[in-house]
């Protein structure tokens, strides 16, 4: 029979817990209580040709009935007489759901949580309201988060690095382990002036907020030892951060970008050349590197889907990037080589040239094998220094 359980009654209760909505209304939100459940019960039919099962149905509710109340109609089925039959089912308080579901202790722990921060930070509670689940999560944490809050509310632009913040309790790995909710809340009581709104993600979360942010760093070798930076023997392999790199203006005429580092370092001598060391998705430490937009641009990545979105994500900021030993020919030649790409990438690119886009095309079908990819250190040497003699510069 498909009667209503008392499991099926709790499981209602605990719905609404699960969307958040018991615990808001602790917050000064619009009462739940008193709620009718969904009843579904027993048709006159039933009632007539299964009258033990009805019987037993109006047991087990009843004896499971501690933290809901039974609203009952009388029935009078011809052949068994006149009954008690349950028609509604009511959750009366706020004690009794949590008791339903065994969520008291919780909803104790989130009033803590509202108390304390309507008496520290009022503006917060609009958070509070809206993700009450998540911020449930971090019951032990809040008041370190916002104490952090406060701190940041009296040191607008504060310009420090973070393991500079000097609170009980705080320290550089909390803040980095707590940032999207603390971006949350910075966005939320943070006046518009003092947030960077074009600093967005993780990665932003220092430049939007004011703080100190590590040194992005770029890592380049000059591949023409006659434009070598210091005069000696060994491998030109230099790391300097992105300012310092944005003001040096190397006096080169074609620039190499590579994503393996083996690649990078092995990389052949290449008048007026330099190489630099990728690091896949983002290019922030290129970005506002305006001298490379007079270079020539070659970008070596992996001949899979996710190297063409890398590809397509760099001509974002240089349009002019040529692919280097991304193409049908290199892929065909190492076949013995290929590999399989883990989550291939299925989106349409648009920044690909029309040969690149029909490979790419290939690659996110499966048209030559099943997540196919060559990634390039499996490239042979020698097929690397033909390319590069193609290109007349060697």
């Amino acid at each position: 029979m498909s009667w209503t359980t008392s499991a099926e009654l709790k499981a209602q209760v605990q719905k609404l817990w699960d969307r958040g909505i018991i615990l808001s209304s602790l917050i000064g939100g619009e009462s739940v209580f008193p709620r009718r459940l969904t009843l579904k019960g027993p048709d006159s039919r039933e009632l007539r040709d299964s009258f033990i099962e009805v019987r037993d149905w109006i047991m087990r509710l009843s004896g499971a009935a501690k933290q809901y109340r039974i609203v009952r109609r009388s029935v009078n089925p011809q052949t068994h007489g006149a009954n008690e039959l349950p028609a509604e089912i009511w959750i009366d308080t706020l004690d009794d759901a949590l008791g339903l579901i065994g969520k008291r202790q919780e909803a104790r722990q989130f009033a803590t949580m509202v108390k304390l921060t309507r008496d520290e930070q009022p503006a917060l509670l609009p958070w509070l309201a809206k993700r009450p689940l998540r911020a449930l999560e971090l019951a032990e944490e809040w008041p370190r988060i916002l104490s952090i809050v406060a701190w940041r509310l009296k040191h607008p632009r504060p310009g420090i690095y973070q393991r500079q913040i000097d609170l009980p309790g705080v320290h550089s790995k909390f803040i980095e382990g707590h940032r999207g909710v603390l971006g949350e809340l910075f966005d939320l009581v943070l006046p518009p002036e003092e947030i960077d709104a074009t600093a967005t993600g993780a990665s932003g979360f220092c430049r939007r907020y004011g703080f100190q942010d590590k040194p992005l760093r770029v890592r380049f070798r000059i591949l023409d030892p006659a434009l070598a930076l210091f005069s000696t023997e060994s491998n030109q392999d230099i790391t300097v951060t992105q300012a310092t790199f944005a003001r040096l203006e190397l006096p080169v005429t074609r620039v190499f970008i590579t994503e393996n580092e083996i690649n990078f370092l092995a990389f052949p001598d290449v008048p007026e050349a330099m190489v630099i060391f990728g690091a896949g998705y983002g290019f922030e430490n290129l970005a506002a590197v305006e001298w490379l937009r007079d270079r020539v641009i070659h970008y070596w990545g992996d001949i899979d889907t996710h190297g063409f979105a890398i590809l397509n994500q760099l001509r974002g900021i240089f349009p002019h990037v040529a692919s280097l030993l991304m193409d049908r020919e290199t892929l065909l030649e190492h076949q013995a080589l290929w590999g399989v790409e883990p989550s291939p990438e299925t989106g349409a690119l648009t920044r690909l040239t029309a040969e690149e886009s029909g490979l790419y095309d290939q690659l996110r079908r499966d048209d030559l094998g099943s997540h196919l990819r060559l990634e390039q250190e499996r490239i042979g040497f020698e097929w690397l220094v033909g390319v590069l003699e193609a290109l007349g510069r060697i």
